[in-house]
């Protein structure tokens, strides 16, 4: 166990169990890139596993002055890079891609996970901690009652999988919910066959009104020439990948672009 305390929480909650830092350092394949960016590192738990595996490139990222100033301390010859994920320029300082990893902040997952997307061209792999429900949506297979837009949208371009779940017993302080570590694998596919901006609106139209059948939910969104999909009778959680895709197309088809 690790006897760090941090002193700021920032809405992350600080693991504290090595065992557990160990298997989500050993996640990370390897395969397909040589440069490995942690999200967070605060006191440096994970760290320590993931120096140990003596990346070509390995660099930290923390916002925090207090957390920066200790790994700086503890952790000779790294570099910690002071600033926000959701802002850094990821493809001037990765021009050759990498690996993402990290215990991700709890309250900024979700953006994390957009800008992940944003950067997929250049991000190979991802393995991290997140509160269990944000974890098991991100895997979640069509069907599922938890299945939604970060399901399709990463699973366009990601291989998502759920390793395993953690209790709150071993972060400091102790979370209200239950951990889930995953990893997305970057697939073969570059661009969809679809207009991608209008895929992510067709995607998120459909599910912020997931009760309702697609005919109600991309009625009340788009303005159509025609209504008679073959799929309009389905809830967007029934729709797997491709068939967004071809759901994307046909809207494209038949909106009205009339002033």
């Amino acid at each position: 166990m690790s006897t760090v305390q941090p002193k700021k929480n920032l809405g992350q909650h600080f693991l504290k169990d090595e065992g557990i830092a160990r298997r989500i350092a050993d996640t990370l394949s390897g395969v397909g890139y040589t440069s490995v960016l942690e999200i967070g590192p605060g006191m440096g738990v994970l760290t320590k596993f993931l120096l140990e595996k003596n990346f070509e490139d390995f660099r930290v990222i923390e916002i925090d002055n207090e957390s920066v100033q200790y790994l700086i301390e503890h952790f000779p010859g790294l570099e910690p890079l002071k600033g926000d994920f959701l802002t850094m320029d990821l493809e001037s300082a990765f021009p050759s891609g990498l690996a993402i990893i990290g215990n991700f902040p709890y309250n900024i997952s979700s953006q994390i996970m957009f800008r992940i997307l944003e950067n997929r061209h250049i991000i190979k792999e991802v393995s991290g901690m997140l509160q269990k429900e944000v974890a098991e949506r991100i895997c979640a297979s069509p069907g599922s009652k938890v299945y939604g837009i970060l399901s399709v949208l990463l699973q366009a371009f990601y291989k998502t999988e759920y390793l395993f779940s953690v209790s709150p017993g071993v972060f400091n302080p102790p979370p209200k919910v239950k951990s889930g570590v995953i990893r997305l694998t970057r697939n073969e596919i570059q661009n969809l066959d679809c207009d991608e901006a209008l895929f992510v609106r067709v995607v998120k139209a459909a599910f912020n009104q997931r009760r309702k059948t697609l005919r109600n939910s991309i009625r009340s969104a788009f303005r159509l020439t025609n209504e008679n999909y073959s799929e309009f009778w389905q809830r967007p959680e029934q729709l797997n990948v491709k068939q967004f895709i071809d759901l994307t197309n046909w809207i494209d088809e038949n909106l009205d672009r009339s002033e």
